[in-house]
């Protein structure tokens, strides 16, 4: 495809800010852009009809860590360390919160829940023993226990029969949290190219050139784009540009069809976090798996295997609804950003490119925050 005169001077040229990537952090970026530079010209590039990597494709929980989850971390990061994790999350929720607001997002706080299969005995003992120990390293962020105990209330079969409950914990309509961010992305003048992905980013030192993929149908002499700044805001799919400490992790997810009677309420983690439910009104989403074959869910490619298909349905049948029939209605997959450490990289690449990104399944929670972080990387 040829670029006309009028679209290449009204969608390629004189761009002062590409963002790559129209997902959480895509967008907050370019919002808190547009904040300070009113008059600039901000274009962000997604190289799907729909942000490509988790932003549209999340569970939708409005967590911060799970009681196993947060332990482990306090194996591999200091006490210091771990609370400004959990410090970020907390923060970040109320910033999308404040953003968009709890009518948009359809927020609801029905308290989070970890269950502890029958086998996993000595982890439910060690989160039970440390309960106290980590309400209390909790307790200058909340000002009162976060985490304790409650009976199996909700029909699970082959657990532990207590749960360890978290009071703060919220649900999110993902759809409706994105799409808010576009409209508002839009009555800021801030330009969203979809099914454009870019290819390569090359730092001129006065300016950028970006090329975009032979697919996105521009003709080769034209599809170099030259911008004042890059933000990579990719995520999972940020390998491609940078030399980091980060790789895709696929995560699996099934929706049920409605179930009549459902009585499960808020959200859940099973298995140290591996695998998580909700209910969606009177349905139940359930995703995770992936560690039952890391390497091959280690990918950016957006399929579905038989291998955790089953196992969620297995679990569905054996631990969540043993009692309740019920049909899956969806299933998709999508790509988080992790690495060996928690803590996202928010940094300049060169002197006029920038990223965001590792942000190790805590999208929903920290995405907002390191948009915001990103974009203030150029002052």
């Amino acid at each position: 495809m040829n670029l006309s005169f009028w679209e290449n001077k009204t969608w390629f040229s004189a761009i002062d800010f590409a963002i790559i990537g129209s997902g959480i952090v895509g967008l907050n970026c370019a919002l808190s852009l547009r904040e300070k530079h009113p008059k600039s010209k901000i274009v962000v590039f997604e190289r799907g009809i729909l942000p490509s990597g988790a932003s549209t494709k999340n569970a939708g929980f409005a967590c911060f860590g799970s009681i196993s989850e947060i332990l482990e971390d306090l194996k591999n990061h200091s006490e210091e360390e771990v609370v400004q994790l959990v410090k970020n999350r907390v923060a970040g929720l109320q910033l999308l919160r404040n953003t968009l607001g709890d009518t948009q997002l359809d927020y609801q706080e029905h308290g989070g829940y970890e269950l502890f299969t029958n086998e996993d005995t000595e982890l439910f003992e060690t989160c039970s023993l440390k309960l106290k120990t980590v309400n209390e390293l909790l307790k200058p962020i909340f000002n009162t226990d976060v985490f304790s105990e409650k009976g199996n209330d909700f029909g699970f079969k082959n657990i532990q029969s207590n749960l360890i409950y978290n009071k703060f914990e919220g649900q999110i309509d993902t759809g409706k949290m994105m799409l808010g961010l576009l409209k508002k992305a839009s009555k800021e003048n801030i330009l969203i190219l979809n099914s454009s992905e870019i290819s390569t980013i090359s730092d001129n030192g006065t300016s950028v050139s970006i090329q975009f993929n032979s697919s996105a149908g521009l003709r080769q002499a034209q599809s170099d784009i030259v911008v004042k700044k890059v933000f990579i805001a990719t995520n999972g799919f940020a390998k491609q540009f940078l030399k980091e400490d980060i790789k895709p992790a696929r995560a699996q997810v099934l929706v049920t069809k409605p179930i009549e009677n459902l009585k499960i309420k808020g959200t859940f983690h099973l298995d140290k976090g591996y695998y998580y439910f909700r209910n969606i009104e009177n349905r139940i989403l359930f995703g995770g798996g992936r560690n039952l074959d890391f390497k091959k869910e280690e990918t950016t490619d957006m399929e579905l295997t038989q291998l955790i298909q089953n196992k969620l349905e297995e679990l569905l049948k054996t631990v969540i609804l043993p009692d309740q029939p019920f049909e899956v209605a969806h299933r998709w997959s999508g790509i988080m950003g992790l690495g060996k450490q928690k803590k996202p990289i928010i940094k300049a690449v060169s002197k006029n490119v920038f990223c965001g990104v590792r942000l190790g399944g805590m999208g929903v929670a920290i995405g907002s925050s390191i948009g915001k972080q990103l974009a203030s990387l150029y002052d």
